[in-house]
């Protein structure tokens, strides 16, 4: 048994060297290079272990990586504080402007989405003899269905988009987390057969106020409070603790409270990078609060990618899922692309959304970390298996492809407007 600080080593050092790496040969993103290069890293050792089985390198880095609780790690861990340091930098009066648009796409968009991966998910393990029941496939369909903030924001900082667009893609990156992670909520507790009145219609919307409208009351009653206190002194350290206090208090708390914690502390970061700036912070502490949130963001971005990469020496594969795998890649980018036309056709007349944008904010629904985690919180199951394979397959093509050629994609689709 290794300390958690042997771990934190072994992984700050494993992201120093392979960022190196990237940034020396490579030169891919910083982020998909260190997911591609622990993936590689991850498939070497599995090739060296069967070249030299006496040296047992697989399965001590297993060892190690199993006493990774990734679900806990990504979801009350580092979560809390990379969606704080983006909602900070997000421009709260341009999100304003664009608040019809992100909404209708956090929540139509998601629930569209939902229902399409998962009756095609469905189908297509039908299909190939690799069947999943309909209500494991709709839970595949909601951890899959929102596009992963961190990821969104890691692939946004290589591509140039109008920004209104960026806004746009940040917002609804941000807040269908929330809308996601109740229709999971709902959809596993109804196919693990514990739904009860729950899974209702009432019941679903009854969480989804209680989770998504108490996160944000909540962030926006803990947001204010750290506002005011910084307001009230001049002393940059001390406010550069209230806004890490103001992150971690936020999210446990709404976890105790059974509202959405990531909403929470997105709601408090959007008041903070707005309001702070303006009236509470000096030059001084704006400076040393926006040094500090970037280090943040960059280390905690490394080292989620990374483990993405090694995840995949600890994950279960069963080889009769992998066709089905391979099929969730092209269903989740069919319902990306009806997820995101949809409400461009039905809401063409508020003028917020335009369909110019859709083969951009398809090919950008990038899924990361948050879709691993939840597809690794499911109870054991024999759907299992298939979902963590399918969401595994998910993620790397959208990192791996869809992120790097996301710049290509904005060039070609933007410009033809």
């Amino acid at each position: 048994m290794i300390s958690i600080f042997d771990l934190a080593a072994l992984l700050l050092t494993l992201s120093a060297l392979f960022g190196w790496l990237n940034r020396r040969f490579l030169r891919m993103p910083h982020s998909i290079g260190l997911l591609v290069m622990g993936l590689l890293a991850s498939l070497a050792l599995v090739l060296a272990d069967v070249v030299f089985p006496g040296q047992h390198l697989y399965e001590d880095l297993t060892r190690v990586l199993d006493q990774v609780d990734f679900t806990g790690v990504v979801m009350n861990g580092m979560l809390a504080f990379l969606l704080f340091a983006g909602a900070l930098n997000l421009d709260l009066r341009a999100l304003r402007d664009r608040a019809v648009a992100v909404a209708t796409l956090a929540l139509l968009g998601t629930l569209v989405s939902t229902a399409v991966v998962g009756g095609a998910f469905w189908a297509a393990g039908q299909a190939l003899g690799s069947p999943v029941p309909l209500a494991w496939a709709l839970v595949f369909g909601a951890l899959i269905s929102p596009t992963d903030p961190v990821a969104v924001l890691a692939t946004l900082k290589n591509v140039k988009v109008p920004e209104a667009l960026e806004v746009e893609m940040q917002g609804e990156a941000l807040f269908n987390d929330g809308i996601g992670i109740v229709l999971f909520t709902v959809l596993v507790a109804f196919a693990a057969g514990k739904g009860g009145a729950a899974t209702s219609a009432g019941g679903v919307a009854t969480l989804l106020l209680h989770e998504a409208g108490g996160g944000v009351l909540l962030g926006i009653v803990t947001g204010y409070i750290a506002y005011r206190a910084m307001k009230a002194i001049d002393d940059f350290p001390v406010e550069v603790l209230i806004t890490l206090a103001l992150v971690t208090g936020t999210y446990a708390l709404a976890q105790k409270l059974g509202a959405s914690g990531p909403l929470a502390v997105v709601a408090a970061g959007l008041l903070i990078g707005e309001r702070a700036p303006r009236y509470a912070m000096s030059d001084t502490t704006q400076k040393y609060v926006s040094a500090l949130w970037t280090l943040v963001d960059e280390v905690l971005n490394s080292v989620l990618f990374l483990l993405i990469g090694l995840e995949v020496l600890v994950l279960r594969f069963q080889v009769s899922g992998l066709a089905l795998a391979a099929c969730a890649v092209p269903i989740v980018l069919v319902a990306r692309l009806v997820a995101v036309s949809a409400p461009v056709l039905l809401f063409r007349w508020g003028g917020n959304l335009s369909l110019g944008n859709v083969p951009f904010l398809t090919w950008a629904g990038v899924r990361g970390g948050i879709s691993v985690a939840l597809a690794l919180s499911i109870p054991e199951s024999e759907a299992k298996p298939a979902i963590l394979a399918a969401t595994y397959a998910v993620v790397l093509f959208t990192i791996v492809v869809q992120g790097s050629t996301l710049g290509l994609v904005a060039r070609r689709t933007l410009r033809a407007r």
